[in-house]
C-alpha cells in the first residue's frame, strides 16, 4: 500500500510540550530534486554513481557521505561551500512542505520554543529558508554542531539544550526520516512523523508517536501553564 492509500483520518489530538524541534529537509522544505541534482553533479566530480550515494545519502550528513567516497572533501570548508550552492543553484527545484510556512511564521509570532535541527549545514538552511521566504528560527542545531549525525541523538538533545530545556521537559520533533525519528526517540522526544519522503512502515518501525502526511496537520492553539499547545490531526489510522 502506498503512503497516498493509507487512510490519514484519524481523530485530531491536542497535545502540550514545552517545544518544538523540527528537521529541514523533507520537513519544512522538499528539496529531494534539487539534492538529487546536487547529487549527480557531485558524483561525477567524484567518479561515483549517484544512484549508489543516492541511496544513503537522504538524512545523513553530506561530511559523513564523503567520508565513504572521497576523504579528502569531507571536510566543513568544502562541505559548507558545496550546500552553500544548493540552493542558488537547485531552488527551482525546491518547494515548501505544505503547512511549513504558515506554521512557522505562527510560531514565530507567538514566541513559541522552536528550533530547527538539521543534518545540513548552515549555509544549506538559511539559503533554503530566504528562497522560500520562510521564518527563520532563533535556535537552530546544524552538521557542523555535532560530532555525530543522526539517528545519534545529540542533535535533538542539543535542539532542546538551546532551547532552554531540561531532559524531563516534553519536546516533541517533527521528522520525514526514519533515522531523524530514531534520534527523536532516542532523545527522549515525542516524534511526528510525516508521510513525504519514505514508505510509512519505515516511519512506523523507527518509532513515531503520530504519522501525518505533512504540516498542513499540525496547528498551534495556546499556551497552558509555560507549556505549548499543538493539534495535531488527520493522524494515520494504526
Amino acid at each position: 500500500m502506498s503512503n497516498n492509500e493509507e487512510e490519514f483520518n484519524g481523530p485530531a489530538e491536542i497535545h502540550c510540550f514545552a517545544g518544538l524541534l523540527f528537521d529541514m529537509d523533507g520537513t519544512i522544505v522538499d528539496s529531494t530534486d534539487a539534492i538529487e541534482k546536487h547529487w549527480h553533479k557531485l558524483g561525477k566530480e567524484l567518479g561515483v554513481d549517484p544512484e549508489v550515494i543516492l541511496a544513503t545519502s537522504h538524512g545523513r550528513r553530506s561530511i559523513d557521505t564523503l567520508q565513504l567516497y572521497d576523504p579528502y572533501k569531507a571536510n566543513w570548508e568544502y562541505v559548507s561551500h558545496v550546500e552553500g550552492l544548493i540552493p542558488r543553484e537547485f531552488g527551482a527545484d525546491a518547494v515548501e512542505v505544505p503547512g511549513a510556512g504558515t506554521l512557522l511564521a505562527t510560531l514565530e509570532a507567538e514566541k513559541v520554543p522552536w528550533a530547527i535541527v538539521t543534518s545540513g549545514t548552515r549555509p544549506l538552511m538559511t539559503g533554503w529558508l530566504d528562497v522560500m521566504n520562510l521564518a527563520h528560527p532563533k535556535f537552530h542545531v546544524v552538521a557542523e554542531d555535532v560530532k555525530a549525525g543522526k539517528p545519534d541523538p545529540a542533535c535533538y538533545i542539543l535542539g532542546r539544550e538551546r532551547l532552554g530545556f531540561r531532559p524531563e521537559d516534553t519536546m516533541v520533533v517533527i521528522e520525514d526520516a526514519p533515522a531523524g525519528v530514531r534520534a527523536g526517540k532516542a532523545a527522549g522526544c515525542k516524534v511526528i512523523g510525516l508521510a513525504t519522503t519514505h514508505p510509512i512502515h519505515r516511519i512506523r518501525e523507527a518509532g513515531a508517536d503520530w504519522i501525518i502526511k505533512d504540516l498542513q496537520s499540525v496547528r498551534y492553539v495556546g499556551k497552558h501553564e509555560q507549556r505549548v499547545k499543538i493539534e495535531i490531526s488527520n493522524i494515520l489510522r494504526s
